[in-house]
């Protein structure tokens, strides 16, 4: 029995080294707007900062994986989360669907890529707020594609 449980893990382990290591570089999926730079990681941090400030709307939240590895002395590969927002569309969305709140704010995603460039990517508000479209009507479609014009602006912005 020891003996089957031993080689099982040994297959196990052989079968786990052979994969492909994950890169660090996202790939492009549904809902989601992937646009690769050749910015460093630090470098498109700041400048998408500075563009959502520079196009009106509030940068409410930030978390970083790699800032609390390097806390706990471990390094990752950079990368940030931004949420972006403002309180008139918290108060439009709100109307429209108490349940859509959970969702806000709309996240922005810089990583760093294998190469040391950064890439922003984010979730269209569209699709982000898609599952609440029957409960908040037209309201709630309207804020989204808005909302959508807005995001698109920044990441054009924020990746040039």
């Amino acid at each position: 029995m020891v003996r089957l449980i031993l080689t099982s893990f040994v297959v196990a382990f052989i079968a786990l080294a052979a994969l492909p290591a994950v890169a660090n570089d996202l790939a492009p999926r549904e809902g989601w707007i992937v646009l690769p730079t050749t910015k460093d990681f630090k470098t498109l941090v700041a400048d998408t900062q500075a563009v959502v400030k520079g196009n009106k709307m509030g940068l409410v939240t930030q978390a970083s994986a790699s800032d609390g590895a390097r806390a706990q002395g471990h390094t990752i590969a950079g990368n940030r989360v931004l949420g972006v927002y403002r309180n008139d569309f918290a108060r439009r969305m709100l109307a429209a669907s108490v349940a859509a709140g959970i969702e806000a704010p709309i996240r922005l995603y810089v990583t760093e890529n294998d190469d040391q460039t950064a890439t922003l990517s984010y979730k269209t508000p569209t699709f982000v707020f898609s599952p609440y479209f029957d409960e908040g009507g037209d309201e709630l479609t309207a804020l989204a594609t808005e909302l959508d014009g807005i995001f698109k602006t920044i990441a054009d912005q924020a990746v040039q």
